[in-house]
């Protein structure tokens, strides 16, 4: 997002909070056809549609960076207190490495998630108290993985980046506020087919839960949007970094993907927590 396009920062900000308060998930032409422009690299005032396509294969041609700090296993894992596991950056183009082991008394619950699908929005609203309160209280640990599988469905905005770039940049500024973070993206869930929350929505969902001036660039500079794209194409591949990952699960085909000490979660649909909980509660071996 280019900063020159808004004459008064603080302005555009309190504009952002008043649109994320009412849940608008619109964004105004004038900066849907910039994203788009910015997407081509075209200093022209008309972006075809296969202009928007050529844009997405060169991207995804595109080196990947170094990942966030907190997030060598290409997903941040956060334990009591809302605590982050502190871990290096993964270098680009390198395979990720798990997160470090949990004791056999707190259960692993890892989710891969798109923040732009609607099922893994219903996962979260059955189910996410449940597991802020066992993280909190040290039971469990959550390793959330931020995918963009659905970028098709965001009107040429590629939320589904935007939203995961935003959640890496907060692992690498600000770790701890990363649940809050992911809470905050799933209250706010745009539909599939619109544009989905603009860049100042993020970022006043990111201010919210105590975002820095870092964290604010990065998701204004879309810092480490290639690395979405790396670790989506990785969990895609079957390229996991997951603690005593069952052998027979090879691949990420979906969102949500929820595994509990790295056994798939078999979960009905519609969600039932009970059953969830059951399932943390035999992990825990009680």
């Amino acid at each position: 997002m280019n900063a020159a396009k808004r004459p008064n920062r603080n302005e555009a900000r309190e504009k952002a909070r008043q649109q994320a308060r009412s849940l608008s998930a619109q964004s105004s032409a004038r900066d849907k056809r910039g994203r788009l422009l910015t997407q081509i690299g075209l200093g022209i005032a008309a972006v075809t549609v296969i202009g928007i396509l050529a844009a997405v294969i060169l991207e995804g041609t595109k080196p990947a960076g170094p990942g966030p700090l907190n997030m060598a296993s290409d997903g941040i894992k956060i334990g009591a207190e809302y605590k982050a596991v502190k871990t290096d950056a993964l270098p680009a183009d390198a395979k990720p490495v798990a997160t470090p082991e949990n004791s056999a008394d707190i259960v692993d619950i890892t989710i891969f998630v798109d923040f732009l699908c609607p099922i893994c929005g219903e996962f979260e609203a059955v189910n996410g108290a449940s597991i802020n309160d066992l993280v909190a209280r040290g039971s469990a640990t959550i390793e959330i993985h931020p995918l963009a599988f659905l970028d098709n469905l965001s009107q040429g905005t590629q939320y589904s980046t935007r939203a995961a770039n935003a959640i890496a940049c907060l692992a690498n500024y600000v770790p701890d506020s990363v649940l809050e973070m992911n809470n905050e993206l799933f209250a706010n869930q745009p539909a599939e087919n619109t544009p989905g929350l603009s860049d100042e929505q993020i970022i006043a969902l990111a201010e919210k839960v105590g975002a820095n001036e870092q964290a604010i660039a990065c998701i204004e500079d879309q810092d480490f949007k290639s690395w979405v794209g790396a670790s989506t194409a990785r969990a895609m591949g079957g390229t996991l970094a997951i603690n005593n990952l069952d052998p027979s699960f090879t691949k990420i085909s979906g969102t949500p993907t929820v595994l509990i000490n790295g056994v798939p979660f078999k979960y009905s649909y519609p969600f039932n927590n009970e059953e969830f909980l059951s399932a943390i509660l035999a992990a825990a071996g009680q």
